[in-house]
Parts: structure tokens; C-alpha cells; sequence
């Protein structure tokens, strides 16, 4: 449930943004969402749906860009993306990893009138 606290924060943000620069309308957000972050893409869409009402965010479209786990091997240097669960390097089978991405979340822009 804590794609509730994630979810105002966004409109906050957005918000805050828009007010800062007179914007009018907030027509699109644009996030990233890393498969590892633990949040769930559909449920922060659902309550910005609910939450956004009577904000300057209100009926803006939310794009949801949900970002690979991409890893670095430390014994080879091969950097690949990964699937959830499948934490070795796919080119020496190494699991001595460093997991430089997939667990991002970031507003990445605003599309406003």
C-alpha cells in the first residue's frame, strides 16, 4: 500500500511544479518505475486516478515507464539487463554482480499547457 504515499508524492511534486512555473494544465507525467522498487505501476495509476481530484493534476495522463534490473559483473565487466530472479551474469555465469539499475523511481518530466 505504499503506492498510496508514492502516488501523492507525484502529485505534490507535479504540482508544486507547475504552480512554480504558471502553468495552467499538467497534461502528462512521465515516470520511471524500476522492476526492483517494489512498486506496482497499476496501483499507482488507480489512486492518482482518485487522488489527483480537484488538482492541477487532475486528468493529466500518467506514463509509467517501468525499468529493467541491469547488472554490472564484477568478475568479468559485462554489463547486462536481467530478468527478476536471475541474478548471475549471462556471459561468464558469475554471481559476483553489482545491480546498477531496476530499482529507480523518478518523475522523469512534465508535459503541461
Amino acid at each position: 500500500m505504499h503506492e498510496l504515499a508514492v502516488t501523492q508524492s507525484i502529485i505534490n511534486i507535479s504540482s508544486e511544479e507547475a504552480v512554480k512555473h504558471n502553468v495552467k494544465t499538467v497534461k502528462e507525467i512521465r515516470i520511471h518505475v524500476g522492476e526492483l522498487s517494489g512498486l506496482i505501476p497499476e496501483c499507482i495509476q488507480y489512486y492518482f486516478n482518485i487522488a489527483s481530484k480537484d488538482t492541477i493534476v487532475e486528468g493529466a495522463l500518467l506514463k509509467i515507464k517501468k525499468m529493467p534490473i541491469k547488472i554490472k559483473c564484477n568478475e568479468c565487466g559485462h554489463i547486462n539487463v536481467i530478468k527478476k530472479g536471475e541474478y548471475s551474469c549471462p556471459k561468464c555465469n558469475s554471481y559476483n554482480i553489482k545491480i546498477i539499475g531496476g530499482n529507480e523511481f523518478f518523475i522523469e518530466s512534465l508535459e503541461v499547457e
